[in-house]
Formats: C-alpha cells, structure tokens, sequence
C-alpha cells in the first residue's frame, strides 16, 4: 500500500477540514440543549442554530426564515417532494430529469406511483426542453425536479431555459444544487432547492432544504415542521463552517481544480477505448466520468485502490457500490465499465500527475487480467 493516498472520489462526500471539524465539536460543546426551550443553555443552542441558518440562507441565496435542515440530504428531498406535491391537490403526475439522482427518482415514484414522467437527456446531459416544455404544461402535473448539475458527469443543466418553462406552465420547480452548492454560484431559478452539505465538506448527517415564500406545501408526515423532533445543531454549525470555507477560497479552487479536471480530461480521452461524458464546458469543476470499452468499472477501481487512488464507478448514489449508471444509459454511454472522479480541494498537482501517469499501466492490467481468465 502507497504511503500516500489520494481521494479522488469527492462526488457527495468530501473530507472534512480541521475548521469544520473544530466547529463540530464547538456545537457538541455549546449545541447540546434543547433550542425550543428558555434557559440559558437552550438560548446558546438556538443562537447556534440560527446562526448557522442564516450563514447558509446567505451563501445560497435563500432566506434564513424558509432555510430548513433535515436529518439528510434523501429526507429532504422526500419531504419537499411530498409536501409541494400535496399542496397541488387534483395534479397527480411529477415530471423529473432521466439523470436525477437516485434519491430524487425515488421520492418521486414513492410520492407518485405510475405517474413519473422522465424527460430525456442528449449526449451531454442536457434534459431535452422540448420534451420539457411538454410534459409541465400538461394540466394534471404537480411539479419539475430538476437538478442543477449532475452528481457523475458533472454537466450543468440550463435552469433559466428551464425556469420560464416552469413559470409559464406555473409548476412549481424543485431543484437538486446538492452537487454544486459549494463548486460553483448557486442557482438562481427554482421554488424550491436541496443541498447537501457532506458534498461541501461537512459531516454527513444533514440535509439541506430552502423554499421561497410562494411556495406552497403541506406537511404528508406526523409531527410539525420540516423536521419534527430537531436536527443535530453541532451538524447545522460544521456544515456552515464548511460552507464558508469553501466560499472564502471558491474562486481560487474554481480556477484550479477547472485545470485539474481539465488535465485529466485530457488524459483520459488520449487512451485507447475511453470516452469522456458530460459536457466539456458547461460543467461543475470537480466531477467526471470517463465510459470504458470492454472493461468493468470494479477492478478498475480496485486496482486503483491498490495504486493508492481512492476513485468511483457505476452510479454514484445508486443503492449497491456497482450498480450500473442510469445517468449513463440516459445518455446512451457504456454503463459497467466507467470511472468517476471527485475532486476537492485538497488534491495536488502532484497527485494528478501521478494518476494520470498510474492509469493507463492499471487498464492494460485489468484488461490482460480479463483476457487470461
């Protein structure tokens, strides 16, 4: 085993900086009480909690009074689904992009069964506004998920193309930042947004949700709130933390990691068999994918672990660690045989260099290995 490893797989959970991690064990320290009640010890918790709020609602855009946390980034979006679905009683179909993550698919199918309408991507992973444009004028549908960039190919969706279609069929849109808070400006088309803070450089464990004060919902759970019960305010404070970290440094790391990923595009598209997805331009900074030829995404990645490069393949937030991609059959790419990169900010020149330079020894390895068995 190297004695260096490299994480390369920073594509919704990144690693946590000391600055986040000293502010989660300042909210275990002074976050315990109760905020809902009136000593001083709930008083330090709920100005712990509001703070928090209010430095998130302010980094994207949003108002701290309709800013809310919930137990993680699935819950979140499973309640916003549900409640603004609720809300648009006598409209029984929700309309989502064929590349949402998984998560979101699933809510919209739980929410409701049969009646999901998937809009096609083209090779880039652009939802196609034409079929958009369709399905949200439709008299019967409730509400549009659509994400602001995808999770595995890293491609940024047209959210003001995609707004005035929403607006003009007055469906409400929800909209997924859970893989660009942090990376790039926020969104600014939606009625509702997801974050997820675990992608930004926080503990995971909370989830991220903002709605604007038009936006109607009512609650299809027991309990008062987005989060009956609480959520953990040592969370709510590191995930802030973490959030302004990023930002205090988002233009210098845009440029640099803009270039890193741009390295290994290139990298990758000089190999034999290898095809890089996503859009090359209009793009978050730190994600790829790249579609193999008759290799399996598994021991690529586990030869790589071996290398010292911790990197991922299949879907990135599909329910097993293989499963093949749906963002990449979407786009009519190989599915099995892929590799995703994420990258923070804490990757080197140096450590791209290395696997770029390791990468082609471990494909010609893995495809010697599959030709002897």
């Amino acid at each position: 085993m190297p004695a260096t490893r490299v994480f390369l797989d920073a594509g919704g959970r990144a690693p946590v900086s000391r600055r986040a991690a000293d502010a989660l064990l300042a909210g275990v320290a002074d976050g315990w009480a109760d905020p809902t009640r009136l000593t001083n010890e709930s008083r330090r918790a709920r100005a712990l909690l509001d703070g928090a709020r209010e430095a998130i609602a302010d980094a994207i855009g949003a108002e701290a009074a309709h800013l809310h946390f919930l137990p993680s980034a699935h819950v979140a979006a499973e309640r916003v689904t549900s409640g603004v679905f609720r809300a648009r009683r006598g409209r029984e179909r929700i309309v989502v992009s064929a590349i949402e993550r998984q998560a979101i698919l699933d809510a919209a199918d739980s929410t409701a069964p049969d009646a999901v309408d998937r809009i096609p991507v083209d090779d880039a992973g652009h939802v196609s506004l034409h079929e958009l444009a369709a399905r949200v004028s439709h008299p019967a549908t409730a509400l549009a998920l659509i994400q602001h960039a995808n999770q595995e190919i890293g491609t940024i969706q047209r959210l003001d193309e995609v707004a005035e279609l929403t607006r003009r069929a007055e469906v409400p849109l929800i909209v997924d930042a859970s893989a660009s808070i942090g990376h790039v400006d926020p969104p600014t088309e939606w009625d509702a947004l997801l974050a997820d803070p675990a992608d930004w450089g926080a503990p995971s464990g909370l989830g991220v949700l903002a709605t604007r004060p038009r936006t109607r919902w009512l609650a299809a759970w027991p309990g008062e709130g987005w989060a009956p019960g609480g959520v953990s305010i040592p969370l709510a404070l590191a995930a802030a933390v973490a959030l302004q970290e990023r930002r205090e440094s988002e233009e210098k790391d845009r440029a640099r990691l803009t270039a890193l990923s741009a390295r290994i595009r290139e990298g990758l598209a000089g190999l034999e068999g290898v095809t890089v997805v996503g859009d090359a331009e209009s793009r978050v900074p730190h994600l790829l994918t790249a579609a193999f030829m008759y290799l399996d995404g598994e021991p690529v990645v586990t030869r790589l672990d071996r290398e010292g490069f911790a990197v991922g393949s299949g879907s990135a937030c599909g329910t097993a660690a293989f499963e093949p991609s749906h963002v990449l059959a979407a786009m009519g790419a190989l599915t099995h045989g892929n590799l995703r990169i994420g990258l923070h900010p804490g990757v080197s020149d140096e450590d791209v260099s290395r696997f770029i330079a390791t990468l082609p020894r471990v494909l010609e390895d893995v495809r010697r290995t599959m030709t002897a068995d």
